[in-house]
């Protein structure tokens, strides 16, 4: 155990115990449950992290509160607490921060992309821009669309958000069946001769590129020439074409556009139309080509149009390899995303690129983003797991098999996989199989949702184990959930807090302690979006 505090120091063990575990904390320094934050929490003592908690209370970051909400708690807070109140607080890491550091940086001008919230989407962007207005402070473009944040402590020095590498892609292969309503990749990248190195539960960063066909129509729309000159929402200067392809998000038409175009269509129907969507906002899946097209016989200028779009922001992906294992390679596990609206076809950008659009060989613009708040394999050897990962979910779970496969690590593991249907929905299927019959996987349990009768969730394989799941926290397990934030998430949270009440013989309030402690000691640890 690291020890802080001299022997000689005037202290009794208790004393010890907390100094030393409030100094661990201070220092980043990690403990096993042997360690000295375990040590105070039994003696009863707050651990470091209550300690920094009660610093400063942030009474609005709870995922589960609506935006008003969250801004009525943060009023007469100073602006970068009012920002940290706007963002989604799912500490997701998907905008490379998490959501205080993000809001800090935007206040302090670090930061000047204000959509980087994906979880938050429309309204995170539009309250941020109305503080930063009352602020009198408007966030303007950045050559990277980000600030350096840190990215880089994992990888090589030179390779961060901000300065991506040129990774080959190595396979996209399909991972479920003929017959699925799906398209599940396994994505492969190689990473030799670029010294980046990434741990288990970090995230790739990915920089994707805009579908050309899609960019053309905009164009067409636009009567625009593809190869003039215009300067991006990332503030560079480049030929249309490649602008609308690299720079720029053309999935959510922004307000300012949509403002734009009101002024400009001679059609009082579309004026009307424009005006409901700025009032109600648009519809799930309608894009900024589908806003053009209401407009249709407005006249604006590439440039004009340009002003009103989003940088295109990079997209993370959980990481479903381990370095020990795969070497110089980085896999993912990428849900395709392909569905149909009004009679056009409308694709994911990041994983339709992943699926169709770079082939075996060429590069793409990658980065790693280390893991935020404990998702990782326990320091602890001995220490079991449990892993509720449905459908794409299931990707940094695969890599933590993969570690503990690597270091012979004796603790327990059990994995909650839930999909469509058994047949053609079983990602890594023989893999899995493989790590049960090795003994590496002590327990896996499916939930194949569309398989019979009555669905069935994840949730519901964890009630029925609630007991065994009951004795793996008792030993100290520590319980992982990657996946969905809104529905999936939500509802093993709610699972899990009843299996503990009931099986713990406590009150609700008892129950939502222990999920508390849990948290706190980085036992209960969530990816979600």
């Amino acid at each position: 155990m690291s020890s802080y505090i001299p022997e000689t120091a005037p202290f009794n063990e208790q004393q010890r115990a907390w100094l030393n575990g409030f100094f661990a904390g201070l220092t980043g320094i990690q403990e096993n449950s042997g360690g000295s934050v375990a040590t105070a929490m039994a003696a009863g003592l707050p651990s470091a992290e209550t300690v920094v908690e009660e610093e400063e209370d942030f009474p609005w970051h709870d995922d589960s509160l609506p935006i008003v909400d969250r801004m009525e708690l943060a009023e007469g807070k100073p602006l970068e607490r009012k920002l940290m109140a706007a963002m989604a607080q799912l500490n997701c890491g998907s905008c490379g921060y998490i959501c205080q550091t993000y809001s800090e940086a935007i206040a302090s001008g670090e930061e000047s992309n204000v959509s980087l919230c994906s979880p938050g989407g429309k309204e995170t962007k539009q309250m941020i821009k109305k503080l930063m207005a009352e602020a009198g402070d408007t966030p303007k473009p950045s050559s990277n669309g980000s600030a350096t944040n840190g990215a880089a402590t994992n990888g090589a020095a030179a390779w961060s958000r901000k300065n991506p590498y040129s990774a080959n892609l190595i396979e996209s292969r399909p991972l479920n069946q003929e017959g699925s309503a799906k398209d599940t990749r396994h994505v492969a990248i190689d990473l030799a001769g670029s010294g980046m190195k990434y741990e288990v539960g970090d995230a790739l960063g990915i920089y994707p590129t805009n579908c050309s066909d899609l960019c053309g129509t905009i164009i067409d729309r636009l009567a625009a020439d593809s190869h003039v000159k215009v300067a991006t929402p990332l503030g560079n200067t480049k030929p249309l074409l490649e602008a609308l392809q690299e720079d720029c998000c053309l999935k959510d038409p922004s307000d300012e556009l949509i403002e734009l175009l009101v002024g400009r269509t001679p059609k009082e129907d579309a004026q009307t139309t424009l005006n409901h969507l700025l009032a109600e906002g648009v519809p799930e899946g309608f894009d900024v080509l589908d806003v053009l097209e209401v407009a249709s016989g407005s006249t604006i200028t590439a440039t004009e149009f340009l002003e009103c779009l989003d940088p295109l922001n990079p997209r993370l992906y959980s990481i479903a390899s381990s370095m020990k294992e795969v070497g110089d390679q980085v896999h993912l596990t990428v849900g395709k995303v392909v569905f149909e609206r009004e009679g056009r076809v409308r694709k994911g950008v990041a994983s339709t690129m992943l699926a169709d659009r770079v082939a075996t060989g060429e590069s793409m613009r990658v980065f790693v983003q280390p893991n935020h708040g404990g998702f990782t394999v326990p320091a602890d050897e001995n220490v079991p797991m449990i892993m509720v990962g449905p459908g794409t979910g299931i990707a940094p779970f695969v890599a933590f098999l993969q570690e503990r496969a690597s270091r012979k690590s004796p603790g327990d593991n059990w994995l909650f996989f839930g999909d469509q249907h058994e047949a053609f929905d079983f990602l890594y299927e023989s893999e899995l199989t493989q790590y049960v019959h090795s003994g590496v996987l002590s327990r896996l349990d499916t939930a194949f949702s569309r398989d019979g009768d009555t669905k069935v969730y994840v949730q519901d394989k964890m009630r029925e184990n609630a007991a065994e799941l009951w004795s793996w926290l008792n030993r100290g397990a520590h319980f992982y959930v990657c996946g969905d934030a809104t529905r999936m998430a939500a509802d093993v949270d709610r699972a899990l807090l009843q299996i503990i009440t009931q099986e713990g013989r406590m009150s609700e309030d008892e129950g939502k302690a222990y999920l508390k402690t849990m948290t706190s000691e980085k036992r209960y640890v969530r990816d979600v979006y």
